[in-house]
């Protein structure tokens, strides 16, 4: 397995690299990011050989999509998949600070939901400007959800069901300016809810199917399997807590999560696998995975996420981990086991 290596589509659209760059990063996530290092990061990736990209307007207040589209309006277009996301408006205003939502050096527009036709067209058209692009491959709506939402969900659901956010979307797919929509979103439940609404081609899943936890077996990536819709693993390492840094879910590390994860850690050392090789490549070995996207802040940490995702793993060290009930029973495994 390499970077390189494309896995096709469940619908056959497209095929995405295996390993996928997430640019929240180039916006500026926790700690500033400089252009220079974004840029060097972004000519990186691609002379490794990833070619799937995935921005939002959200990240760094849009000063992803710039970063981004700077470096990738240089390169072929028909040699890179990129996709961003729809459902927030950016807006000016300058009371905008530093820190905030977690970036740390926004730039002066405020993100307002709004998931309704218009909105959606909007968002859009504001993304390929910053892009510089004619496209977007893959359009998600971003932070859709009743966890996200809490009491404000049937609202903006409703937006899209009734308000025709939905529609927009199968409206710049019949008209070829984007090639697949679905949802990119850190809920698998709301997947389900949308494909009872909408076709959808596939759909950005962050940190819901990984090592640490595999609840969206069933029923979702047993659905999308039999439907033809693909999953792109996001935040294979749970927020950072697979990976050191003690975050899950954006935040400080629950104990339970803490313990389960020094369990996964006992097997991985007995083994000599490192934790972030075996969070890259396990999502993958589903039918429903094309690809797992993580994000780098610098191209040494990209270098390194190749690296991980290129270490072989021994067949025993999967087994062992179903043993100790540290994977759900079902999960497909890298080499097969099962």
């Amino acid at each position: 397995m390499t970077a390189v290596t494309a896995k096709m589509m469940l619908n056959q659209t497209f095929a995405l690299s295996q390993l996928g760059l997430g640019c929240a990063q180039m916006g500026g996530l926790y700690r500033p990011s400089s252009n220079e290092e974004a840029t060097h990061t972004l000519q990186t990736a691609w002379d490794m050989g990833l070619r799937y990209f995935d921005t939002a307007p959200f990240y760094g207040y849009t000063l992803s999509e710039h970063r981004v589209g700077a470096v990738l309006r240089e390169k072929p277009r028909a040699e890179f998949i990129l996709s961003s996301k729809v459902g927030r408006l950016m807006k000016a205003d300058t009371s905008v600070k530093p820190g905030e939502d977690g970036w740390a050096e926004p730039l002066p527009f405020r993100p307002h939901y709004d998931y309704t036709y218009s909105g959606i067209m909007r968002s859009f058209e504001d993304s390929l400007q910053r892009l510089g692009l004619t496209h977007i491959d893959i359009l998600f709506v971003h932070d859709i959800g009743a966890y996200t939402h809490q009491e404000m969900h049937a609202h903006y659901w409703a937006q899209l069901t009734q308000g025709g956010g939905f529609r927009a979307l199968e409206e710049l797919r019949t008209q070829g300016q984007t090639r697949a929509i679905g949802l990119g979103v850190n809920e698998w439940q709301i997947i389900v809810e949308a494909m009872q609404e909408v076709t959808l081609d596939c759909s950005l899943l962050a940190g819901r199917y990984t090592l640490l936890e595999q609840e969206s077996l069933e029923p979702l990536l047993s659905r999308c399997a039999a439907s033809g819709h693909s999953i792109i693993a996001g935040g294979p390492f749970n927020s950072g807590i697979l990976a050191g840094s003690g975050k899950f879910n954006y935040a400080d590390a629950p104990a339970e999560v803490v313990a389960k994860v020094a369990r996964l850690t006992a097997v991985c050392d007995a083994f000599e696998v490192p934790v972030q090789a075996a969070a890259l490549q396990f999502p993958l070995a589903h039918p429903a995975v094309v690809s797992c996207l993580a994000g780098a802040r610098n191209a040494t940490q990209l270098t390194q996420n190749l690296a991980w995702m290129n270490t072989p793993l021994p067949t025993a060290f999967w087994q062992a981990l179903k043993d100790k009930e540290l994977l759900h029973p079902d999960a497909p495994t890298p080499g097969g086991a099962a």
